[in-house]
C-alpha cells in the first residue's frame, strides 16, 4: 500500500465513525420519541400501588363525552363550611392512594379523586390532552349534583391538570405541589440532547393556565427536587396574580416531600388561607 492511501483510509474511518455516531443518536432519539407516552404516563406502576380503602369510601364512576369510563373515589362527608378537595395526582401515583393521603391531612374535608384516563380501572389511553379535558368533565359532573366550593389540588403532573381546570372553571382555590411551567421546558431539562420541541406530543403549559387568573393559589416546591427542578417552578411565581402561599421545603426531594411535617404544615396553611380568601 502506498503512503498516499493512508489519508484516504483515515478519512474513511472518520466517515464510518461519524456515521455510527449519527445512527446511534438517531436510535436514541427514536426510542425516546416512541416511548414518551409510557415514560410520562406509567399506568401499570400506578395501578400496582392500589391501597386498601376504608369501608366509608364511596366508589365513583362517570362517562366522558367520547365514551370512556373514569373511576374515582370519595372520602369524607360534604360540608357547608369546608371546601371539597379535588385531587389530581402525580403520573405514577394511584388516585386512591392520593385521596387517602389528602384525607389524612384534612379529615374534616370531603376529598374526591379519579384515576386518570388509561389508568386502571379507568378506560381509554392516557395523554396530556385527555387528562386536561377530563378534569372539566369531572368538575362539571360533580357540580351538577351538588354545587360546592372546590379547591383543586395538583401534585407534579397533576398540577398542570389542576391549573387547567382553574383556567376554565371558577374554583375557590388552587394548590400546586412541585409544579412545572410547561412539559416542554421540563422535557428539555431531562432530554437536553434530543430535539424535544419537535418530538414532544404531550403539551401542558401550566404557566399559560395560571397567568392572569384571580384564583387564590398556593405553590409548594421541594428544594432538592431533581425531577421538577426549582427553576421549572420559578417562572410560575411571577405569572400567578393571586399567590396566597409560596413555600419551598428546602430539605425535600420530589418523592420524599410527602413524609415531612413541614409539607403537611404548608398544605394545611394553604387550605386555611384559601378558605379565608374565598367568598362565602
Amino acid at each position: 500500500m502506498s503512503t498516499l492511501d493512508h489519508p484516504r483510509s483515515n478519512r474513511m474511518w472518520l466517515l464510518y465513525l461519524l456515521l455510527g455516531i449519527a445512527l446511534l443518536y438517531a436510535s436514541l432519539v427514536s426510542v425516546a420519541a416512541l416511548s414518551q407516552t409510557k415514560l410520562l404516563f406509567p399506568t401499570q406502576m400506578a395501578a400496582a400501588n392500589k391501597p386498601a380503602l376504608p369501608r366509608s369510601a364511596e366508589r365513583l364512576e362517570l362517562t366522558t363525552p367520547d365514551g370512556e369510563r373514569l373511576i374515582g373515589v370519595r372520602l369524607g362527608t360534604p360540608s357547608d363550611v369546608k371546601a371539597l378537595l379535588l385531587g389530581f395526582g402525580g403520573n405514577a401515583w394511584n388516585a386512591e392512594a392520593m385521596a387517602l393521603y389528602l384525607h389524612g391531612l384534612f379529615p374534616d374535608h370531603e376529598v374526591i379523586a379519579f384515576h386518570y384516563r388509561g389508568y386502571p380501572p379507568s378506560s381509554g389511553a392516557p395523554s396530556a390532552k385527555a387528562l386536561l379535558s377530563d378534569s372539566l368533565t369531572i368538575f362539571d359532573h360533580w357540580q351538577q349534583t351538588q354545587s360546592r366550593k372546590v379547591v383543586a389540588v395538583g401534585f407534579s403532573v397533576g398540577s398542570g391538570v389542576a391549573a387547567y381546570l382553574s383556567h376554565h372553571r371558577t374554583l375557590a382555590g388552587l394548590i400546586l405541589v412541585t409544579p412545572f411551567d410547561s412539559l416542554r421546558a421540563l422535557a428539555r431539562e431531562h432530554f437536553a440532547w434530543a430535539p424535544t420541541g419537535l418530538l414532544l406530543r404531550h403539551h401542558m403549559p401550566t404557566i399559560d393556565f395560571v397567568r392572569d387568573r384571580p384564583t387564590p393559589t398556593a405553590l409548594i416546591a421541594a428544594g432538592r427536587d431533581t425531577i421538577v427542578p426549582a427553576r421549572r417552578s420559578e417562572p410560575l411565581r411571577g405569572a400567578i396574580p393571586n399567590l396566597v402561599l409560596d413555600r419551598t421545603i428546602a430539605e425535600a426531594g420530589h418523592n420524599d416531600l410527602y413524609n415531612l411535617p413541614a409539607f403537611a404544615a404548608a398544605m394545611r396553611e394553604a387550605v386555611a388561607l384559601i378558605e379565608d380568601a374565598a367568598p362565602q
